[in-house]
């Protein structure tokens, strides 16, 4: 028994359907249709000057009356190719069979010249058009007659060949005509607006004709920007940023040139003059052999470059098949890389040469640096000394800072910062405010860039420690007056210290951190827990310091109320320190510390009423 070979069949594609697909769901717009005009064109130039290098070349773009036509003096197709090539989907004019590069009319050459990789060719041209005409005479073959390829949105088509004097030269023109509800894609101020962003690099010089009657306009704006020559830097910058303003709309703080030649790469980036989140992915303009890929290209530079906006040029990233985007491959992974090195090699040459910019750039962008620094190890390395900081010493870099202070210590919260600074600057303590957003993570990895220094949170025994000791006779002179400011204050959790430290204006000063708050947050808890937990969190009791007030014994207010002979009302005066403390550190309020602030303020108004009266002061300490 003989099994037959099944006969092999050719898929059917319904037209209507496909291009249906291709508005839908490949291209993100009917826009496209003009890129597909242009890049066929284009192609059929570079073919064209391939074979002939001496030819002259024309690409010629009109729209008028609902009608869209493109002239070029390109390779040109004949009767058999127009066949082979512009009815077969799929089928690019620039592969031969055998996946080795050709242009389509036999001529061998290399595949990176052409921009179309994906054979879709003209279909995408159906998305705004019912009818598309092609008249074609090949340069390859002088003795083939002119050809007329007519194709209608239902999938039919016809060739058929045209006398010679129908077109005595080669190229193409191809006609299209709007189907009803694509007029406006085929308005000219539309084709010619389309035509200069998706042209304007393109190697060859294409012009664009409106149907008024005017001189046809140039729609090619070439070399690059960037790629121009200039008097002096200052008119380069000038030109770049005249540039980002047409493309981009904003007036860039910096550019920095992207020039790759090993990777075919060249271009700029603009410093955006306003702050961005690091989580918005920024679309950089990319353009393949001169036209526009997209604006949209959000892989192009490492997520931390989310403070500028990118045009490049480039003839090796892949596109992808809509050639919409770039295909994610190692190509563009190396590519992205070599780019972020040159952001970081302006970084670098900005911190070395130029500290004013690197100033003006960080004022804007210092908050997404931060938040990018904290992942990146390269950027925290390269920008930690150069961001900014609230300091003791005032706003300032962690570089400058570093110069001054090996111990570096920092508070976790705005408020806490505001009431040490400028008694830690009084007394050559270095604090950092690490209230601000990342500051705090920011700081905990600057051991890891300075080994030489020591970040710490800080305390309240590291403040102590810095200000003066009272002497010794004076101390013990105070020592029933300190007392009663201890036993008042325990109910509070609070230890009391006397000190002279500067600013003699402040009275007192109270210090807390984070040990001695977990503390009190566990003692609240203690005194609201049932059996069980309360043994539980009994416990964990710990060592942990409690905040403190600090007495300034250089402030004559102290010394007065040291020196009132009734109890009470030192008592009451103690208590009305405390909370004037509290409230300079802008801390919030405790139901104990509102209650202890009522009592004390009631305690004293009744005392300045009744100045000599018993009854008011023990009516104070209730």
């Amino acid at each position: 028994m003989t099994s037959e070979q099944p006969h092999p069949n050719t898929f059917q594609v319904d037209l209507r359907g496909l291009v249906d697909l291709l508005s839908h769901h490949l291209y993100s717009s009917p826009r496209v249709y003009v890129r597909e005009l242009l890049q066929n064109a284009v192609d059929a130039v570079t073919a064209r000057h391939a074979l002939e290098p001496g030819a002259e070349i024309r690409i010629r773009l009109s729209a008028a009356g609902n009608r869209v036509t493109i002239e070029d003096s390109g390779i040109g197709l004949t009767a058999a190719e127009a066949h082979s090539l512009l009815a077969t989907i799929g089928r690019s004019s620039k592969r031969g069979d055998d996946g080795a590069g050709l242009n389509g009319h036999g001529l061998e050459t290399t595949r990176q010249e052409f921009l179309g990789q994906f054979g879709i060719g003209l279909l995408a041209c159906f998305v705004v058009a019912r009818r598309i005409r092609v008249i074609t005479r090949s340069a390859r073959d002088p003795r083939a007659a002119p050809v007329e390829w007519l194709a209608t949105d239902d999938g039919s088509y016809t060739v058929r060949e045209l006398p010679a004097d129908a077109r005595p030269e080669p190229g193409t023109t191809v006609i299209l005509e709007a189907r009803p509800g694509a007029e406006e894609w085929m308005a000219p101020a539309k084709v010619e607006q389309l035509a200069r962003d998706y042209g304007s690099l393109l190697p060859y010089d294409i012009t664009f004709d409106d149907g008024s009657g005017d001189r046809p306009r140039q729609v090619t704006d070439r070399p690059a920007v960037w790629d121009r020559a200039f008097p002096t830097p200052a008119a380069r910058r000038v030109a770049l940023a005249g540039h980002c303003a047409a493309l981009f709309g904003f007036t860039p703080l910096d550019s920095i040139d992207l020039d790759l030649p090993v990777a075919g790469v060249r271009g700029v980036a603009y410093v955006l003059p306003e702050p961005t989140s690091p989580a918005h992915r920024s679309g950089h303009r990319v353009h393949l052999k001169g036209m526009l890929l997209t604006d949209k290209a959000d892989s192009l530079l490492p997520d931390w470059a989310f403070f500028v906006r990118a045009v490049i040029d480039t003839d090796t990233l892949r596109p992808t098949a809509s050639r919409e985007n770039l295909y994610d491959d190692e190509t563009l992974s190396a590519v992205r890389e070599a780019l972020g090195a040159r952001v970081r090699t302006w970084l670098a040459e900005l911190a070395a040469s130029d500290p004013e910019r690197l100033a003006a750039f960080l004022s804007v962008h210092h908050l997404g640096v931060k938040s990018m620094a904290r992942h990146d190890s390269e950027l925290l390395g390269l920008m930690l000394p150069w961001l900014p900081f609230e300091t003791s010493d005032g706003s300032m870099s962690l570089e400058e800072f570093a110069a001054a202070h090996t111990d570096i210590h920092f508070t976790r919260t705005v408020e806490e910062f505001r009431q040490i600074a400028p008694i830690a600057a009084a007394h050559g303590l270095g604090v950092i405010n690490a209230g601000y957003t990342y500051d705090a993570d920011l700081l905990a990895l600057l051991p890891s860039v300075r080994p030489d220094l020591k970040v710490t949170e800080l305390d309240a025994g590291a403040v102590t420690e810095r200000l003066d000791p009272v002497p010794t006779s004076a101390e013990l002179a105070l020592a029933p007056f300190l007392a009663t400011a201890r036993t008042r204050l325990e109910p509070q959790s609070c230890d009391v210290a006397l000190r002279a430290f500067q600013p003699v204006s402040i009275p007192a000063l109270y210090l807390d951190d984070r040990q001695a708050r977990q503390e009190r947050d566990r003692t609240a808890a203690l005194d609201s827990a049932d059996s069980l937990w309360s043994g539980i969190l009994g416990a964990l009791r710990g060592s942990a310091p409690r905040a403190r007030l600090v007495l300034n014994h250089n402030n004559p207010l102290i010394r007065r109320i040291a020196a009132l002979p009734d109890e009470a009302l030192t008592a009451t005066a103690v208590e009305s320190l405390y909370g004037q403390a509290l409230l300079m550190s802008q801390r919030p309020l405790r139901p104990a510390d509102a209650t202890l602030l009522n009592r004390a303020f009631l305690g004293l108004l009744e005392w300045a009423t009744h100045p000599g009266g018993s009854a008011v002061t023990q009516e104070g300490q209730k």
